[in-house]
C-alpha cells in the first residue's frame, strides 16, 4: 500500500522495476530489433520507388524504338498517344503557318494528322537524335530529358529540342509528341 500522499514525488532509490534485471534487457533487445527490421524495410521499400523516372522510360522507349525499327504495327499502336501526338503535330504545323504569314483556322483534319503518325515519320524524328535505329536502354538513358515523373523526352543531336516525347499514362509510357518532320517550308 502507499504511504507517500497523492502527488508526492518518490525517491528513486525507492522506485523498482517490475521485471527483473535480465528480462528487461532482453526485452529491449527485442524491441530494437524490430525497431532494426522495421527501419530497413521502410529504407528497402523507399529505394525502390525512385522519383526519377529514367529507368522506366528507358526501358520503354528502348522497346518502343525496337518495334518501330522492326515495323511491329500492333506493337507500336499500343504505345502511340494519338490524341497527344495529333494536339502536338497540329499545334507545330499551325506554328509553321503563322511564322510564314499563313492562317490555317482549325488546322489539319485528323486524317492527314494520322498519316504523319507513322513508323517512317518516327524514324525520321529519331534520326535527329543519336540514337542508333534499334537503341538499348542505356543509350535512351543518356538523352532523356526528364521534365517531371510522368513526362520525359528525347533530345536532339544538339540537346536543344525533344525529338521525342513520352508521357506515363495509367503506368505505361507513351509517344505524346514528336518533331514534325518531312514538312517542306517555303
Amino acid at each position: 500500500m502507499r504511504t507517500e500522499p497523492v502527488g508526492a514525488t518518490i525517491p528513486a532509490k525507492n522506485l523498482r522495476s517490475s521485471l527483473p534485471l535480465p528480462a528487461g534487457a532482453v526485452m529491449v533487445r527485442r524491441m530494437l530489433r524490430k525497431g532494426i527490421l522495421v527501419a530497413l524495410a521502410l529504407a528497402l521499400g523507399v529505394g525502390g520507388c525512385s522519383l526519377d523516372p529514367r529507368g522506366s522510360a528507358s526501358k520503354a522507349i528502348a522497346s518502343f524504338l525496337g518495334a518501330v525499327q522492326r515495323r511491329d504495327g500492333a506493337a507500336m499502336e499500343v504505345v502511340l498517344d494519338r490524341p497527344a501526338l495529333r494536339a502536338d503535330l497540329r499545334d507545330q504545323l499551325a506554328a509553321l503557318g503563322r511564322s510564314n504569314g499563313i492562317d490555317i483556322g482549325a488546322g489539319p483534319s485528323e486524317f492527314a494528322m494520322d498519316r504523319m503518325i507513322t513508323a517512317p515519320a518516327i524514324r525520321r524524328a529519331q534520326a535527329h537524335t543519336t540514337l542508333p535505329p534499334a537503341p538499348t536502354a542505356a543509350q535512351v538513358a543518356a538523352l532523356l530529358k526528364v521534365q517531371d515523373k510522368d513526362h520525359v523526352c528525347v533530345q536532339d543531336a544538339a540537346g536543344a529540342t525533344c525529338a521525342l516525347s513520352f508521357a506515363r499514362r495509367r503506368g505505361t509510357w507513351r509517344l505524346a509528341g514528336m518533331a514534325a518532320t518531312g514538312v517542306k517550308r517555303p
